[in-house]
């Protein structure tokens, strides 16, 4: 299971993208801010062994979460939900 508490939390994602692995996923938070939008998190997950940036485009999966505690947990929450999805 995928928890983040006490290693990164959204202060960190705040200043930097925050990336981490678990069990043959990879996966990726950071903050995103758009103009007309305002500011959300974003989370990536990727299978590994290769880094976000050598991944091809199409094997990763995006969902946007509120920049607030609650979108952090919903967050760690669907990662772990890409895991199990992913591991069958």
């Amino acid at each position: 299971m995928i928890d983040l508490h006490g290693q990164a939390g959204l202060p960190y994602v705040n200043r930097n993208a925050y990336t981490g692995s678990y069990q043959g996923i990879r996966y990726r938070l950071r903050k995103v801010t758009r103009e007309e939008e305002g500011s959300f998190l974003e989370a990536v997950v990727y299978p590994e062994p290769y880094s976000f940036e050598a991944t091809a485009e199409e094997e990763k999966t995006y969902r946007e979460f509120p920049f607030t505690q609650e979108g952090f947990d919903e967050a760690i929450g669907w990662l772990n939900e890409e895991y199990e999805r992913r591991k069958e």
